[in-house]
């Protein structure tokens, strides 16, 4: 044993060596892909982390600690009537309004607690796939027809992925369906009510500090309007928030008050020393996430407030790691492709759009293939797409990338990986290509 660990040793230091020795730091593409991954990382740090995920974890949280295993088996368990753990977990993401990572630590939480394997990979897809936002927006710019075409197709794709990873895995289901009869009864610590106004309150929250620009550059419309009113709503739902804290949580006021004072004080030492105005709401949203981790934290009066905080840490530590590596890796191969000023990576983009030109099996497999391992954040696959579409793109291979893209990327498929095995993760990447691709294929030769 002591020879093999010895051995590993030799040959990790041997292959690092290799990889540095044999670097080609004189080829101008490898610059270039060295500069889109850390593009791609330093965008993903400002724009996803503090807004996106940090939110999503305490979401998480929510649903680990406050929310009875009782009640996420009523919904998503295997003894769970299908009819509406398919119809809940399918349309899921019209509310959330989330990408392929931040629904992540959602996913995580529910499965952890007892939700089947179908209605979860449901609740999987669904969720950064067919957001409402995302669908308005793929009507507006792409067409109707599109915007039509992608609804039908994620909403079914949910619902038949679901169903089919529950009938492959069906005897593993069984066994789950079996323990979970013998489950007694627990009695809810408030009423759901409560937990349901705290959870959509953050939910929220979540959703109107990421609403975005028009991707069509369009200042008349609802979303423009609503753009310019986001922090001021924001703001209000974090109100709603403190109020819960208060009536439902039951933490001190006088220390809510504290936090609340704390976070809008800093807005102002932010505008005196952020010079880029985007990066501004940065620092109350950070301060007011760590207020509310100091004041659960130092809750003696209530377990469940500590445990949610360390929850939503538990899923911080298991997520994030795997997260930045697969963003870093998704940044060199694929390039950085958050904007208009997309920077290549080490594969080459005309490579990308020759080969999802027409509409054969193989443009719409690869157009789908490719969108599962890139890293699309919520809502930037529309103007991607327009710009493809642009560069001589089929409507076919169009549609397999909004069906594959949004909902799988390199950094969550590792994330899948540590939580349900290799072997659910091949099948599930599997089954999102493989319709992609038939869906894509088949409203190319209608479209």
């Amino acid at each position: 044993m002591e020879l093999k660990r010895e051995l590993r040793i030799l040959l990790w230091i041997l292959a690092v060596f290799m990889i540095v020795f044999f670097l080609p730091v004189d080829n101008p593409t490898f610059h270039t892909a060295v500069t889109a991954m850390l593009d791609l990382a330093k965008w993903y740090a400002r724009e996803h982390v503090v807004l996106c995920l940090l939110p999503a974890f305490f979401i998480a949280g929510v649903i680990s600690v406050f929310v009875s295993q009782g009640s996420v088996l009523k919904y998503f368990g295997a003894n769970a009537k299908k009819w509406l753990s398919y119809t809940v977990a399918s349309v899921s993401g019209a509310i959330l309004a989330v990408c392929s990572c931040t629904i992540l630590p959602l996913f995580l939480s529910i499965y952890k607690r007892g939700a089947g394997l179908g209605p979860a990979v449901a609740f999987l897809y669904s969720g950064p796939a067919i957001s409402i936002l995302s669908i308005i927006l793929t009507a507006r710019i792409l067409g109707w027809k599109m915007g039509v075409a992608r609804t039908i197709g994620a909403i079914g794709f949910a619902i038949v992925i679901g169903l089919v990873m529950s009938f492959i895995y069906r005897k593993e289901e069984r066994v789950k369906k079996e323990e979970q009869m013998n489950f007694p009864p627990v009695q809810e610590k408030r009423p759901l009510g409560q937990t349901a106004f705290h959870f959509f309150t953050l939910v929220a929250i979540l959703i109107f500090a990421n609403w975005g620009k028009p991707a069509s550059g369009d200042t008349t419309s609802a979303w423009y309007y609503l753009l310019t009113f986001k922090w001021f709503i924001t703001g209000g739902l974090a109100l709603l928030l403190c109020y819960s804290l208060v009536r439902f949580l039951k933490i001190k006021w006088h220390w809510v008050l504290l936090g609340a004072v704390a976070t809008i004080g800093s807005i102002f030492p932010a505008k005196s020393f952020i010079t880029d105005p985007a990066f501004v709401p940065l620092v109350p949203v950070v301060t007011g996430i760590v207020a509310l981790s100091l004041m659960t934290l130092l809750d003696k009066r209530n377990e469940e407030n500590r445990e949610w905080t360390l929850s939503a840490w538990g899923f911080t530590k298991q997520i994030m790691p795997l997260l930045a590596v697969g963003v870093v890796t998704a940044g060199f191969l694929l390039g950085s492709t958050h904007d208009s000023t997309a920077i290549p990576g080490i594969i080459p983009n005309r490579w990308i759009e020759w080969a999802v030109g027409g509409n054969s099996l193989l443009s719409n497999f690869f157009a789908s293939f490719t969108g599962a391992f890139m890293y699309f954040a919520t809502l930037t696959e529309v103007p991607i797409v327009q710009g493809l579409l642009a560069s001589g793109m089929g409507n076919g291979p169009a549609l397999a990338l909004l069906l594959a893209g949004p909902s799988l990327s390199l950094p969550s498929m590792l994330v899948i990986y540590k939580v349900m095995g290799s072997k659910k993760t091949f099948v599930y990447v599997g089954l999102v290509v493989v319709f992609a691709t038939l869906s894509g294929y088949l409203y190319g030769l209608l479209f």
